[in-house]
């Protein structure tokens, strides 16, 4: 009978979440920033952030888990060290809570308008953190963040790789540890092993990039790739074969 129900829910969420995805139509282009604790991608979206508010690209820069009120809310619930009681599966539930939310209220209406969306961490965290982290069903958890968020996928996820060990050394220079971070660093281990499976299996999508490298190092790469991938977008918008500008593959 569980077997059943969890069977019928499953289809549930996928029929609900495939009818949600046809019906995104977006002009804007969704980029995130992904990686290991400590990796430097907090640095890295805010350089970028700066860079198309010079350019004059109008953009949104934001970050999960949080993002709008409710969100908030929750990322406190989710990062506070007092709570050491919580399980895994309530820590998947709230995570895909605040980022449906944050989807809906904010991310989704800002490409609707033809905006630049920045955002630190999305579904790709979730996957490699709850998922492969704390060793739960990683498909259960990629339906549970398909109904989250509609489906949506970014354009382009830069991932900064970084071994758990100089993250870790990274976060004890500037901050007390919430409750993720910390987490033995066989669970960051597992997480970084995840994040590297996610890009060999989406390369077209994922770019990987050197955490260990100097700041301006990977930010000119990251900006490079951005330039290609801004000019194909706004080709693809004029309706010219993205083709012609390039492949979509990030050079890393």
């Amino acid at each position: 009978m569980i077997r059943a129900l969890t069977k019928h829910a499953a289809l549930f969420i996928k029929k609900n979440t495939d009818c949600e995805v046809r019906r995104i139509d977006v002009n804007g282009l969704f980029v995130t920033f992904e990686g290991p604790d400590g990796s430097g991608k907090s640095t890295q979206i805010r350089k970028l952030a700066g860079y198309l508010e010079r350019k004059e690209i109008p953009c949104l820069l934001t970050h999960e888990p949080g993002g709008t009120v409710i969100s908030d809310e929750i990322r406190a619930l989710l990062l506070n060290p007092d709570h050491k009681e919580m399980k895994s599966e309530t820590e998947v539930l709230l995570y895909a809570a605040s980022r449906a939310q944050h989807v809906r209220e904010k991310i989704l209406p800002a490409l609707e308008e033809g905006k630049v969306v920045l955002c630190d961490r999305f579904v790709d965290a979730s996957i490699a953190y709850q998922g492969y982290g704390l060793g739960l069903d990683v498909e259960r958890v990629r339906e549970i963040n398909d109904f989250a968020t509609g489906g949506l996928i970014p354009n382009r996820s830069y991932f900064l790789d970084l071994s758990p060990e100089t993250g870790r050394q990274r976060m004890l220079n500037r901050s007390e540890l919430d409750r993720i971070e910390q987490k033995q660093l066989a669970y960051h281990d597992r997480v970084r092993r995840a994040f590297r499976l996610l890009y060999e299996e989406n390369q077209k999508r994922i770019c990987l990039l050197d955490g260990e490298e100097e700041k301006e190092t990977l930010f000119s790469k990251i900006q490079t790739d951005f330039d290609q991938l801004w000019v194909r977008h706004q080709k693809e918008k004029r309706g010219v074969n993205p083709r012609e500008a390039d492949n979509g593959r990030c050079p890393g």
